[in-house]
């Protein structure tokens, strides 16, 4: 199951991370600061700028095959009052699960994210704090996961609002010209592609959490390269300060370009985050995948359904 954690019955480093900030403080006026990000592991392939095959900036700094190095993050900010702009390489605002598992809840990682999102970006993107309830962004990028050569032409923005107490609605887009085709099919893949997500506290101890993913997109015949829309459910309980339990439900219809076939995956996962310690997280999960259509190539042995048990500890330093 290639959605990170594709390595089974095996134990694993993922993700070895070091990073270096200086995070903007506009409080007083202007500032500049920035950022970079090393990641060392299993996951390192994952994080590469893939997007263009030919080994440049971090892309083939593998080690094994299965390990390798990443710079996912490199990048500089300015910021005056209520406006900042980032420059370089940096991640995505696109979905809402993130490839830094600590910002994650669950181990695992939803089709969506893995298969109809990107990871990085490289340009320039402008965030401005509207009020309270409003932040806006927008930008230009170098297409999908690239590093500094270019990839692509594409409008990346978006805005975040509070809709009400507890409820905050993000709309995040990209859509130009993307990169190397993933497919296989052209030179190029263009297209539109937005994430929706309403992230709702229900209580002081429960949230919930709805994502819609809309993906669509062509090769330089225009013939469709890659149809796919998936809708993601999390409702996360916070039972104390060193126990949340948490459930997540997806349905992914991989319309064309991600497998063999027209598909609709759904996936139930169910996990704990236990914090022993303040500086550890550990993550247990069990996962029910199934598949209504050609399952080849999607689940182990091209199976219908498949029941997965996964584990981590993650350590802050």
């Amino acid at each position: 199951m290639p959605l990170f954690n594709s390595r089974a019955d095996e134990v694993q480093l993922h993700q070895a991370w070091l990073y270096a900030e200086k995070a903007i403080d506009t409080s007083n006026g202007f500032d500049i600061g920035g950022r970079l990000d090393y990641i060392y592991g299993t996951d390192g392939p994952d994080t590469q700028s893939f997007g263009i095959d030919n080994d440049h900036w971090d892309n083939g700094w593998d080690n094994g095959g299965d390990y390798g190095h990443a710079l996912p993050q490199a990048y500089v900010e300015a910021g005056y009052g209520d406006l900042s702009v980032k420059l370089g390489h940096f991640y995505t605002i696109i979905g809402w699960e993130v490839v830094g598992a600590p910002d994650n809840f669950f181990y695992s990682h939803a089709y969506t994210m893995y298969n109809s999102e990107p990871f990085t970006h490289t340009g320039a993107l402008a965030t401005y704090n509207a009020s309270d309830d409003l932040s806006v962004y927008g930008g230009w990028v170098t297409g999908w996961d690239s590093g500094f050569e270019n990839n692509g032409d594409a409008f990346l923005g978006g805005a975040s609002m509070g809709l009400c107490d507890g409820l905050t609605m993000t709309y995040a887009t990209v859509f130009g010209r993307f990169g190397e085709d993933k497919t296989g099919g052209g030179d190029s893949e263009r297209g539109y592609m937005h994430s929706i997500v309403f992230d709702y506290a229900v209580s002081d101890n429960l949230e919930y959490i709805f994502q819609s993913d809309y993906l669509d997109t062509e090769d330089a015949a225009g013939a469709t390269a890659r149809s796919t829309f998936g809708i993601n459910q999390y409702l996360l309980y916070t039972l104390s300060d060193k126990l949340a339990l948490g459930g997540r439900f997806e349905w992914y219809d991989a319309n064309e370009g991600i497998y063999n076939s027209d598909n609709d995956i759904y996936a139930l996962t169910t996990g704990l985050n236990i914090k022993p310690h303040s500086n550890v997280i550990m993550r247990p999960e069990i996962r029910w995948d199934w598949v209504d259509g050609d399952s080849t190539g999607i689940l182990e042995d091209d199976a219908d359904d498949q029941f997965t048990f996964g584990f981590d500890t993650i350590f802050l330093f």
